[in-house]
């Protein structure tokens, strides 16, 4: 039996609606306070909006951008769309309560990686900084899936241009310190300094142990964390350059002071 999922107004002017069935209630009264963009990772951006709106899929996302800067909405904002997964942020664990997720067409790293468009660019700029706005989120609330699964996802990588969206007002960005020659921290080191940076890190957000020990787990968040804010290399080594971001951004957070 075919279902019928209702049309909706477009919560962002100009978007188009396709309307997904992938959705449910946003749990504990949860209200929007983030905002995840991904990747597709698909050989098309076609082929990708029609696996989010297949019922078989149990995947969605609110948005997505298209290469050419079209906008489609496939579920409401005002709903609980299943594009973050097993996630975590600053606390929370279920991350698609409490986000919109924004899907932007890319082929991703495993099938060639490319830029992305300036047209496209400029349309995710315009409906972040729109949702943004009407619901009042934070800076350094708007964030990668690779910030919330680290590890498990990569997207949108180190190709996706989030010092412009800075410039124009969204997300949270400092320039990122130049990558140097330094040995830094890395997997095996152990110690007061590891524990350091890995308190620095979960103060940020990341879901991260503080044990002390640099292991995989800690490895993986350092790249997640280059991957957003030091794209010039994603080697998980917590070199100066680094903790010279990492402590330059928290010194930014509103409530640094």
């Amino acid at each position: 039996m075919e279902i019928r999922v209702n049309a909706f107004a477009p919560d962002f002017a100009g978007a188009e609606i396709c309307p997904s069935q992938n959705f449910g209630e946003r749990r504990d009264n949860a209200y929007i306070d983030a905002i995840i963009l991904h990747y597709t990772g698909m050989a098309s951006g076609e082929a990708a909006q029609a696996w989010l709106c297949n019922p078989d899929s149990q995947v969605s996302s609110h948005y997505i951008v298209h290469e050419d800067g079209r906008v489609v909405q496939m579920v409401r904002e005002a709903d609980r769309a299943w594009h973050a997964g097993k996630s975590f942020w600053a606390g929370v664990t279920d991350i698609n309560s409490c986000s919109v997720g924004i899907e932007i067409v890319n082929r991703g790293h495993d099938l060639g990686y490319d830029a992305f468009p300036d047209s496209q660019v400029e349309s995710v700029i315009s409906l972040t900084r729109d949702i943004v706005t009407r619901h009042n989120i934070s800076g350094e609330r708007v964030l990668a899936h690779s910030d919330v699964a680290p590890g498990r996802k990569i997207d949108p990588g180190e190709k996706f241009p989030w010092g412009r969206l800075a410039s124009a007002g969204v997300g949270h960005w400092v320039p990122p310190e130049p990558a140097g020659e330094d040995h830094g921290l890395c997997e095996g080191d152990s110690g007061e300094v590891v524990k350091s940076l890995q308190m620095l890190l979960f103060r940020y957000g990341y879901g991260v142990d503080t044990d002390g020990t640099f292991g995989e787990k800690t490895r993986i968040v350092v790249e997640a964390f280059q991957r957003h804010f030091r794209p010039e290399r994603v080697d998980g080594i917590a070199d100066r350059s680094t903790l010279e971001t990492l402590s330059r951004l928290l010194t930014a957070l509103p409530d640094a002071a």
